[in-house]
């Protein structure tokens, strides 16, 4: 028996099949293995694994050597690190060594301190004041992401008298202080941060007070003085096996600890961890 095809049904049919196929390249786009793509690409773009954001103090009235000594107030990496500065013993001659913690954060809380910062102003550019206040420090913040780096800095942030400002600039500098005390008091379990390198800021001993002796160390370190660091410093950096030896023998000294070289000559040396994003003395300054 021959069967025939209603009219039109030839018609429907190749309709059909290619609204089909239609449909499956539109699923091939969007659908199976390029879901994920489609995810990662509405998502938020990675972060560095590097310096992702940085709180530092910058100038005020100090001495040259604790200019180029100061640390970050805080410092996020994009590999969960979080480095701080950890309460300091109220003795002198203080430690010779800083007390630097690290914790580690999940990717999330990386995000998350990111996010905080935009929506603290870090990217913006308004105008925040100019209090008339005489060697107060700058607070400097430095966000980094795929879309390049943003720096923003405050004058007197710490120190500002209400009445020198204007509303606007009030409200500014309360979110960017309120950063500050979050990224300084994250909750977690924070421990001593141990440097790859050490870097070693040095001039010559003044010689030894006598109503506070101290006792002379020998310097396991590079060759002193070092490089040239300006305002009468120089400086010296130690990696891999030398900074555990500098570090040994300076976790008992204090800061007006005298080290004796080979050759005799006796120096100060103040210490500087060198951070994760740093190299040595090249990244330390005296201005």
């Amino acid at each position: 028996m021959t069967r025939t095809t209603p009219p039109g049904t030839a018609g429907r049919v190749a309709a059909l099949v290619l609204l089909l196929a239609l449909a499956a390249c539109a699923r091939g786009g969007s659908g199976g293995s390029g879901d994920a793509g489609a995810t990662s690409a509405s998502g938020p773009p990675p972060l560095p694994s590097g310096l992702v954001l940085q709180v530092a103090e910058t100038g005020g009235f100090t001495t040259p050597e604790e200019l180029a000594t100061r640390l970050p107030l805080v410092g996020v990496y994009g590999d969960g690190r979080v480095l701080t500065q950890g309460p300091r013993i109220a003795v002198w001659p203080a430690p010779a060594l800083p007390n630097v913690q690290v914790q580690e954060v999940d990717a999330a809380t990386v995000r998350d301190l990111v996010d905080r910062a935009v929506a603290a102003g870090v990217t913006e550019t308004g105008d925040l004041g100019q209090p008339p206040l005489a060697d107060a420090t700058t607070t400097r913040f430095t966000l980094v992401t795929d879309e390049g780096t943003a720096v923003r800095e405050v004058y007197a942030l710490a120190e500002t008298p209400d009445d020198a400002l204007t509303a606007e600039q009030q409200e500014g500098r309360g979110r960017l202080r309120d950063l500050v005390d979050e990224l300084t008091g994250l909750p977690g379990t924070t421990e001593p941060f141990v440097p790859q390198t050490v870097a070693a800021v040095v001039h010559p001993h003044p010689g030894g007070d006598p109503e506070l002796p101290q006792p002379e160390l020998p310097w396991p370190g590079p060759a002193l003085p070092g490089a040239p660091l300006g305002a009468g410093l120089t400086c010296v950096s130690a990696t891999g096996q030398q900074a555990a030896d500098v570090l040994a023998a300076a976790a008992p000294a204090k800061a007006l600890t005298p080290w004796v070289a080979a050759d005799g000559s006796r120096w100060s040396v103040a210490f500087r961890p060198v951070l994760p994003h740093e190299s040595g003395c090249a990244d330390l300054t005296v201005r």
